[in-house]
């Protein structure tokens, strides 16, 4: 196999797939496939026409995602925009579909990446960024996923954990994204729920019903963001926080904690508080505390250190921020590595009254956010603040 033959193939393979209208992640997903096929194949049978081939098979890959995808939005489309409470009525074979790409020859992470791209619908760009590596890095990962899987026998298919991974991903990406994915990630979690007898199942059910039901109040009408605390309370979907609440409880109940179980705590904490300033922002933190010893993720750090600004005063906030510092810049010293840093640096040091600082850090966070609404949002306050210095 000609691997620097295939190197130097790919970039013209990749615009004429763009050429023939095929969107540039796309294309680039349908090359990676043909260049993992033309490594299986090669070697037996070498083409005459080695670019025409890998065109060929690129395209066909693009048209067979493009019908997934279209296959994928139209039984979204048959979801209703409010998820129903109580039991589901109908079952398809998504879910299914879920645990067999969760294969047990997979490590887990690759197979949440996997399924997130084959069924799940996200961009590798999407997948990248919820796993804070870059896209190469992540385009690689899920095209050595398919190969392991690609001669692999599907009679084993993966387990809850790596299912409950992909759903929770899904479900993200849907409430923050560019992508509406949060009501089919709470259509198949209400299923798993049905089907599978586990308290981190329904700590994850309960997180999405949480959020879900501050959806409406998280946007103005003109589609700006509305912060959690000036958030209008009365919009929010009393009867799904009443669910997620009774499904929290009774998984709570059982003593096998998980962090799906204590992010729903920390969602039910906020849902029950009647106005943002009678928030348990003490509570909140100790159940960060358990979070961070369940996961070590330095985004749940990250969120710890809101939460004990404003539990215990934006100095403290800071401190609590400074012990991640480290480890949250980006490899070239230039920037942050896990996402949103810059904002919540901001904030707090706009509560510890440094506005100069607070402003240049909005700017910056502006600069790396993951969507339109958040970068116009955080330019904004910028905006607002550097006014607020001239005057």
């Amino acid at each position: 196999m000609n691997e620097v033959l295939l190197r130097s193939l790919t970039p013209s393979v990749l615009g004429i797939l763009v050429r023939r209208g095929a969107d540039f992640a796309a294309a680039e997903d349908a090359v990676q496939d043909a260049l993992v096929e033309a490594v299986r194949a090669w070697p037996a049978e070498p083409p005459r026409d080695p670019k025409g081939w890998l065109v060929t098979v690129a395209w066909r890959r693009f048209l067979d995602a493009t019908r997934a995808d279209a296959a994928r939005r139209r039984r979204e489309d048959r979801v209703e925009e409010e998820p129903a409470p109580g039991p589901v009525p109908a079952v398809d074979d998504t879910l299914q579909l879920y645990f067999l790409c969760a294969h047990p020859s997979l490590t887990p992470s690759s197979a949440v990446a996997l399924t997130l791209r084959a069924v799940g619908g996200l961009t590798t760009r999407q997948i990248a960024q919820a796993y804070l590596v870059p896209e190469a890095t992540m385009a690689q990962r899920i095209s050595r996923a398919k190969r392991t899987v690609s001669g692999a026998p599907f009679h084993r298919p993966g387990d809850v954990a790596t299912v409950l991974r992909v759903l929770y991903l899904v479900f993200n990406e849907g409430y923050s994204g560019d992508v509406d994915l949060a009501a089919e990630a709470i259509r198949l979690t209400r299923q798993l729920a049905a089907q599978v007898d586990h308290p981190e199942v329904a700590g994850l059910l309960a997180l999405m019903l949480l959020h879900h039901a501050r959806r409406d109040a998280r946007t103005a009408p003109g589609g700006s963001l509305v912060p959690l605390a000036e958030q209008d309370r009365g919009r929010w979907d009393t009867g799904l926080i009443a669910e997620g609440i009774g499904i929290l409880q009774a998984a709570l109940a059982r003593d096998r904690l998980g962090e799906f179980q204590a992010q729903a705590a920390i969602a039910a904490l906020h849902a029950d508080a009647p106005t943002a300033e009678e928030t348990d922002w003490v509570q909140i933190v100790e159940w960060y505390d358990e979070l961070a010893r369940l996961t070590d993720s330095p985004v749940v750090r990250l969120n710890r250190a809101v939460a004990v600004g404003e539990a215990d005063g934006p100095r403290a906030g800071l401190a609590a921020l400074a012990e991640l510092d480290d480890s949250s810049r980006s490899s070239s010293g230039k920037g942050y590595r896990v996402p949103r840093y810059a904002a919540v640096a901001a904030y707090l040091h706009e509560r510890n009254g440094d506005l100069a600082t607070a402003a240049r850090l909005y700017a910056e966070a502006a600069r790396k956010a993951p969507n339109l609404a958040e970068r116009d949002h955080l330019t904004r306050q910028a905006a607002r603040l550097n006014a607020g210095r001239r005057r």
